[in-house]
């Protein structure tokens, strides 16, 4: 056991995870659990290691997904687990798409816990969607939202968002939040 924590303690110091998705609407990078795995990738077979991630329902009501990213050396393994629910009532999204979004979310943490891949920076993990945003901005002005703006917001709104995240960040007119607030009721 003592040769594969050294194995797992240069990965983890060695590796690097770029974050290669881009969220338009919040204007931040954010890692996915392939950018991940890409990474370990050279380590494999330079370390003798091999790593997978299982899943398994461990809640029905709600549903609850457990992750686990297991790294072995054929003999010993390590594992790290993360726990994430489904969230059902997510507007804009199909049950498939709802349990994908939760798999992929819980193996992205999961293998975070194995290779010690910190967070805390990221604005993934720290983005309040608004929420904190809003007491932050209150002194700062806003500009008024473009066309461009408001078509991505629609997009944000039939997604599931909120149309405070979108107020938080732009001066929002009548008009377009009244048209915001009819397509977020017809979802």
């Amino acid at each position: 056991m003592k040769n594969l924590n050294k194995k797992l303690a240069v990965i983890q110091t060695e590796l690097k995870a770029k974050k290669s998705s881009y969220n338009s609407f919040g204007k931040y990078y954010f890692r996915k659990a392939e950018d991940i795995l890409e990474a370990v990738k050279p380590f494999l077979m330079r370390e003798g290691v091999s790593v997978r991630v299982d899943e398994a329902l461990i809640h029905d009501t709600p549903p609850v997904i457990q992750s686990t990213a297991t790294i072995s050396d054929g003999e010993n393994s390590i594992t790290a687990t993360a726990i994430v629910g489904v969230d059902l009532n997510q507007k804009g999204m199909q049950t498939a798409q709802q349990f994908g979004a939760a798999s992929s979310y819980g193996k992205k943490y999961a293998l975070g816990n194995l290779f010690l891949i910190d967070d805390t920076a990221d604005a993934d993990s720290t983005n309040g969607h608004g929420k904190a945003s809003q007491i932050v901005n209150k002194h700062v002005k806003k500009s008024m939202m473009t066309e461009d703006q408001y078509k991505k917001a629609v997009e944000f709104i039939k997604g599931g968002g909120a149309i405070s995240a979108i107020e938080s960040k732009y001066t929002v007119t009548p008009d377009q939040k009244s048209g915001l607030t009819r397509i977020k009721m017809s979802n």
